[in-house]
């Protein structure tokens, strides 16, 4: 027994200071955080003090609108995907909690009864009750490794969920806005079809008279139709971005209530903030270290599958089967077991594992750093979008103004003859044409707002 503890001591001694099997993770160096911000609208928006960072501000603060504040609320609660994200953390609980039981001793009831007779003789009647324990030693970290990597698990699972959440808050925001500038364009659209419907009436007096030649009602004709099929477009994209909102909203189709584009606002004062948030407010990134993390467990673990491993165990309980001679003799049965197990060939199947979890480790080391990158990439590309689409907004304005005043004066132009019909239409085509295009900037950069407020881990409940 001495020797057998000696022994146990030894190689304890030795795993513990030549393999680190107990080593923690840390974050790995070398990672491209400081340079994630590329352009210079980004790094304007990442030091001040001064100024909120986006992502950090609750989604009720950043949609002011009430019923696009309702029609989040449901999405969270009855979003499909989300519901199966969280049975995902379910799951990846239970697990954790399997993992930190292994610990302790594992016991067994295993009852057992038999009636045996030779030759004709008197049945003998034998039984046990027996209660076995068996209890694994952590010698070298096999448990505490696979119950830190069940715990990196978990926390990229909740990472996951997380990540749900705030693209659907994103998308749900993204197609309400949809929606705002759908209604918009066929407002645009249908005050522009009752004027050219009256104007064709007029030329078609205008024809009867001989005032006009026969084209220029025809070329009129042509472009209303024209018009009633880009309206006819408009209703059904319409309908097909409600489909969509219903679809994120876990329910069947049903009319969206919905405010105005005018009525909406984006808050002052905001920030990107520093690219070192990424790493701790994005799930995805998150998610991605966490699964990092997990891997260099597992690949603890498949180092520790090397050395010996110590099992406790024993039974007792109660048996009649102690003596040939006595009738139905009865009494405790008491057995105690105490088992060294070193591999020693296994076919190849350790270093093999070994191996594969090295070559995963690795993975998620890579994936981790894209996740980076990808993030980076999101954030510069949204900053831009916004700047972006904020001058097409200026200049579309300054378009919308300059053809207005164009159309007015062919207006006064053609009613003395100093003007044709076909340049009439053409300003009043290109005057609709601005005006859509206006209405398409001012959602667009609400939604690249949105894009960036999820790039910024916006709308997950992350610390």
């Amino acid at each position: 027994m001495k020797i057998l503890s000696i022994t146990i001591f030894a190689i304890l001694s030795f795993g513990l200071t030549g393999c680190n099997l107990y080593k923690s993770y840390s974050r790995p160096e070398g990672l491209p955080v400081d340079s994630l911000y590329a352009t210079p609208a980004a790094e304007a928006m990442a030091a001040p003090d001064s100024l909120k960072p986006l992502g950090t501000m609750p989604w009720r603060q950043l949609f002011a609108d009430p019923l696009l504040q309702a029609l989040i609320e449901e999405g969270l609660g009855s979003n499909t995907d989300l519901q199966v994200a969280m049975l995902r953390i379910d799951e990846a609980a239970a697990g954790l909690k399997a993992a930190k039981l292994a610990y302790l001793p594992e016991l067994t009831l295993s009852p057992n009864g038999s009636i045996t007779s030779v030759d004709g003789h008197k049945a003998v009647k034998t039984y046990e009750i027996p209660v076995n324990l068996s209890w694994e030693i952590d010698l070298f970290g096999k448990l505490r490794n696979a119950k830190r990597e069940k715990q990196m698990q978990l926390l990229a699972q909740s990472a996951y969920a997380e990540g749900v959440r705030s693209e659907l808050i994103a998308s749900i925001a993204n197609c309400y806005y949809t929606l705002l500038m759908l209604d918009s364009q066929v407002e645009v659209s249908s005050s522009t079809i009752d004027v050219w419907r009256e104007q064709v009436r007029t030329m078609e007096l205008l024809l009867k008279v001989g005032d006009i030649h026969e084209n220029a009602l025809t070329q009129a004709r042509a472009n209303l139709n024209g018009l009633l099929a880009s309206h006819n477009t408009l209703l059904r994209q319409q309908r097909e971005t409600e489909n969509s909102m219903c679809t994120l909203l876990g329910t069947t189709w049903r009319p969206i209530g919905r405010g105005s584009l005018d009525a909406q606002t984006m808050p002052e004062g905001i920030s990107a903030g520093l690219p070192l948030n990424l790493l701790s407010r994005r799930p995805d990134v998150v998610a991605a270290e966490m699964t990092l993390a997990a891997s260099f467990y597992s690949t603890n673990q498949a180092r520790a599958a090397f050395y010996p491993s110590l099992t406790l165990g024993g039974s007792a309980g109660w048996t009649n089967a102690l003596g040939q001679g006595v009738s139905n003799p009865g009494g405790w049965l008491l057995s105690a077991l105490a088992q060294l197990t070193q591999p020693f060939f296994q076919r190849g199947k350790l270093i093999s594992n070994l191996r594969v979890a090295k070559d995963e480790e690795q993975i998620a080391l890579l994936n981790y750093r894209q996740a980076l990158l990808d993030a980076g990439q999101e954030v510069n590309d949204a900053l831009f979008a916004i700047e972006s689409y904020g001058q097409n907004y200026d200049f579309h304005s300054g378009q919308c103004d300059d053809l207005q005043r164009t159309v007015r004066s062919n207006e006064i132009l053609f009613r003395t003859n100093n003007a044709t019909y076909l340049e009439l239409l053409s300003a009043r085509q290109e005057l609709l044409n601005s005006r859509i295009n206006l209405i398409a900037d001012r959602v667009s950069q609400l939604q690249a707002v949105v894009t960036l407020y999820r790039a910024l881990g916006g709308g997950a409940e992350m610390q």
